[in-house]
């Protein structure tokens, strides 16, 4: 049960990853636009998918307070500067892009606050990653020592990448959604930034000895990486070619690759201990009780097909290219 809820619990970020994802790429590329019509264009085109994409991210959170207590614990004190950097973001996109139309405030202002807090966001959430995979100073009476542990190259070049990712993926979206074909050549030119970004991630990883000593499983991390890299240059090529379909679906899978990664390279633990390798989380020791998980499973029971639903109803209803006769959302 533990396992199968673990699995839903990766399930519901990669879903966020990938729907949120597309919100701070596009929200990182506002700063390619050069009018106010573009601005309004390419929030246009996020707008009826934004809300919605933010429930994930509650429903993941949901999970991993229900379902791993311990976890929760153990996670937001070891990674507090990453997940607090990746939740200013996530509030201050929210905000802004809500704030922006007021007649009161300057619209130009609260489009840098998306741009900015879009970068928060992928690189927060990159950090987090990055932490996951090289460990936390976790003792065995359950406290981590300090938060500086967090400030290493392999977390910085983890939210770089991430940041990379949700660029290219962003500019997917738009060129799905927008007409003409600016963002396509803006996502073919950000893929090999993305690919360089990748490259440079494993180097550093493959140099770290915490890395090295908390991926428990080396031989699932290969594959997974071979996948990220294939998943870019489909993207690039697809896109190049003017099939923004093709590059948004290779794009999600780029993003659907790291969350698959830190899971099966860490398992069966779910965090590792830098400073006692007794202290480390197994699945089944985070996991709640086995009574709390069947009573979870009987509510996810009928909410998870009803939210995989929603998103696909979303998503039919509002296929397609955008034009002028697009309602306006902010």
């Amino acid at each position: 049960m533990a396992t199968i809820w673990y699995g839903l619990l990766g399930l519901f970020f990669a879903a966020y990853f990938v729907l949120g994802g597309f919100d701070y790429g596009s929200g990182l590329l506002l700063a390619r636009a050069r009018t106010g019509e573009d601005r309004r264009a390419v929030l246009t085109a996020l707008g009826p998918f934004f809300l919605g994409n933010e429930v994930w991210l509650v429903a993941a959170v949901g999970i991993l307070f229900g379902a791993f207590p311990m976890l929760e614990g153990e996670l937001l004190s070891g990674l507090y500067p990453a997940v607090v950097l990746a939740l200013a973001g996530v509030l201050v996109v929210t905000a802004a892009v809500q704030l922006r139309s007021r007649p009161a405030h300057g619209r130009t202002a609260w489009d840098r606050a998306i741009i900015g807090g879009s970068a928060l966001a992928a690189l927060g959430w990159g950090a987090v990653l990055g932490g996951l995979l090289q460990g936390v100073p976790l003792h065995e009476d359950g406290h981590v020592e300090g938060v500086g542990h967090i400030v290493t190259p392999f977390a910085a070049a983890s939210g770089v990448t991430l940041l990379t990712l949700v660029a290219v993926h962003g500019a997917a979206f738009l060129a799905l959604r927008l007409p003409g074909g600016g963002h396509a050549t803006i996502g073919r030119r950000l893929a090999p930034w993305a690919l360089a970004a990748v490259t440079a991630t494993t180097v550093v990883g493959l140099l770290s000895p915490r890395v090295r000593d908390a991926v428990q499983r080396p031989a699932a991390a290969v594959p997974l990486l071979c996948l990220l890299v294939a998943a870019l240059v489909v993207a690039g090529g697809a896109l190049a070619r003017g099939r923004p379909g093709v590059g948004f679906a290779a794009t999600s899978v780029a993003l659907v690759v790291p969350v698959a990664l830190v899971g099966l390279a860490l398992w069966p633990y779910a965090l590792v201990s830098t400073v006692d390798p007794a202290a480390s989380l197994t699945v089944a020791d985070a996991a709640a009780s086995g009574p709390t998980l069947r009573l979870l499973s009987w509510l996810a029971v009928p909410l998870v097909p009803a939210l995989l639903s929603f998103q696909v109803m979303s998503w039919w209803i509002f296929r397609g290219r955008i034009d002028g006769r697009a309602p306006v959302y902010w």
